[in-house]
């Protein structure tokens, strides 16, 4: 078997990996039929996340279940199941309260850029589609095991609410996908800080109304102007730097919540003026396994279509271009084909 291997700063290799086999009991193997470049890949194919030796890449997944470990009860061979890029048991008390992604017994799933995939826990990871699903739906169904949930959890942890006025920090995959959250969530008003004009078609097709193209205080600015100097009752940060942090709690008004979704590099928070700010702030890896029934029902009826996201589609071997072009942003989501 092949997969994709980062060996160090923007050095993807597509070569051979050992034949994932189950290992424990509780764990299933699945046969990939989509994979996909995060966003947060780009952090250490950049080097500014390093790794200490050649890691094995892809956290997304979707596929059908090819062996299940014999402990497995709540999946089955041939299913097509979606699971989240952490495993979780989804009973310890952590879980049960919504929160799987600090599961106390958690793994990371790492590997999923390549055919076949082993899954911890997968009892508690795992759910299956109610039949096998068409071509067309995979793509969006894909989006569910990080991106879309993701991004539905930053407007979930921001409160969105029916009627109200929602600002997006970030346009890559998360922040659009963040935009079609708050719609379905009944959100009014949705401002989308973007500069780049694909971006800003697909925000507004998934439910944007205002486009902001400032930064930093002038983008603050500009959301206030927006709102009659009182800010957004809820921002989705979906960057995870020291300046979008910011943008999105100074955009808040007072009262009003962050959901803050983009995995930190560098972001410190000066603890008087938060204090001062009246903000919620909420936020961290995104409970993907709390949405995933209830967004797996929203795409397989066709109320959502997240897979519009993927704008550039290779075949895997093709990986390393798909990094690139994420990269030099000239891909918002790479989908690719085993």
């Amino acid at each position: 078997m092949r997969g994709a291997v980062l060996y160090g700063p923007r050095d993807v290799r597509f070569e051979e990996r050992e034949v994932p086999k189950i290992i424990n009991p509780t764990e299933a193997v699945i046969r990939i039929s989509s994979a996909c470049v995060c966003g947060s890949d780009l952090w250490p194919y950049r080097g500014i996340q390093p790794i200490a030796q050649p890691t094995p890449m892809g956290h997304e997944y979707c596929g059908i279940v090819e062996e299940v470990g014999s402990a497995v009860q709540s999946v089955k061979r041939g299913q097509f199941v979606i699971g989240s890029f952490f495993a979780s048991d989804n009973v310890c008390p952590t879980c049960r309260i919504g929160y799987q992604s600090s599961c106390q017994h958690r793994e990371l799933v790492g590997g999923a850029q390549a055919p076949v995939l082993r899954v911890p826990l997968a009892d508690g990871t795992l759910v299956a589609t109610p039949d096998l699903p068409s071509e067309d739906l995979i793509p969006s169904l894909l989006t569910l095991s990080d991106v879309m949930g993701t991004g539905w959890f930053a407007a979930d942890a921001a409160n969105v609410k029916p009627g109200s006025t929602v600002a997006v920090v970030g346009d890559g995959a998360v922040g659009l996908l963040g935009i079609l959250s708050a719609k379905q969530m009944g959100a009014a008003r949705i401002i989308a800080m973007s500069r780049h004009a694909s971006r800003q078609q697909l925000a507004r097709e998934f439910g944007a109304t205002d486009i902001v193209t400032e930064r930093g205080d002038e983008g603050v600015a500009r959301i206030k102007e927006l709102t009659h100097g009182i800010g957004a009752d809820s921002v989705l940060e979906c960057v995870g730097t020291q300046e979008s942090m910011m943008q999105a709690i100074t955009a808040t008004r007072p009262g009003g919540h962050v959901g803050y979704v983009g995995v930190p590099h560098g972001v410190e928070l000066d603890g008087e003026q938060l204090f001062f700010s009246h903000v919620h702030l909420h936020g961290g890896p995104a409970p993907v396994r709390r949405y995933l029934p209830d967004l797996i029902k929203l795409v397989w009826d066709r109320k959502i279509d997240p897979g519009r996201v993927f704008d550039l589609r290779l075949p895997l071997d093709q990986v390393a271009e798909g990094y690139r072009a994420m990269d030099e942003r000239r891909a918002i989501k790479t989908l690719l084909s085993p």
